[in-house]
C-alpha cells in the first residue's frame, strides 16, 4: 500500500476514528474545573483558527493563499491540532494527553500529503511555488504577499463550508466534561 493510498483512505475515515477516540477520551477523562478552563481555551483559539481559515477557502475552486494560509499551507488542522491539544489538556491525563497527540499526528499527517498531491493536480505551479514559501503545518512564519488582490474572511463562506459544526462540537464536547466532572465528583 502507497503513502498516497493510505492518506486518502485516512481521508475517508478521520472524522469516524475522531468520533471512536472520542468515546475513549471521555470514558478515561478525569477532568477538573481548573483543567476543563485551560483545556477549552486552548481549543478556542483552535477553533478560531479554524472559523477564520474555513472563511477564506472556495475548495477545490482557487488556491487559499491570504489569512492564515500565509501562515500554514493547512491552517484548518493546525486550528484542529489546538483543539486537540485544548481538550487534551482539559482531561487532566497525562496518558489521554499522548494518546490524543499521537492519534492526530498519526491521521492527519499522512492526510496533509495526500491533499498536497491533490492541490497540486488542481493548482500546479501555483501551488509548488506557494508550497516552498509557506509551511506544511506549524504556522511560524508569515509571508506577504504583494501585487495581487487579497481575499478576506467571508462569513457565507464560514457557512457553506460547514464550520459551524465545529462550534457545535466545540459546545459539546465541553458539556460532556462538565458532565463527566459532575458524574465523577471530582
Amino acid at each position: 500500500m502507497t503513502r498516497f493510498s493510505v492518506g486518502r483512505r485516512l481521508a475517508r475515515w478521520r472524522v469516524p476514528l475522531g468520533f471512536l477516540v472520542a468515546i475513549f477520551y471521555f470514558l478515561l477523562a478525569r477532568p477538573t474545573l481548573g483543567s476543563i478552563l485551560a483545556g477549552s481555551t486552548v481549543a478556542f483559539v483552535g477553533l478560531g483558527w479554524r472559523a477564520w481559515a474555513s472563511g477564506m477557502l472556495r475548495k477545490n475552486a482557487t488556491l487559499a493563499v491570504d489569512g492564515p494560509y500565509r501562515l500554514s499551507r493547512n491552517p484548518l488542522y493546525f486550528g484542529s491540532f489546538l483543539i486537540a491539544l485544548g481538550f487534551a489538556w482539559a482531561s487532566h491525563g497525562a496518558v489521554l494527553f499522548l494518546g490524543i497527540v499521537f492519534f492526530f499526528m498519526a491521521v492527519y499527517w499522512p492526510v496533509m500529503r495526500q491533499e498536497e498531491k491533490h492541490l497540486q493536480a488542481l493548482f500546479g505551479d501555483e501551488f509548488i511555488g506557494y508550497s516552498r514559501e509557506i509551511p506544511l503545518f506549524l504556522p511560524w512564519k508569515w509571508t506577504p504577499r504583494g501585487g495581487e488582490g487579497h481575499a478576506s474572511f467571508n462569513w457565507g463562506q464560514y457557512r457553506r463550508n460547514r464550520e459551524y459544526n465545529a462550534l457545535l462540537g466545540f459546545c459539546g464536547a465541553v458539556a460532556v466534561l462538565f458532565l463527566v466532572k459532575y458524574l465523577r465528583g471530582l
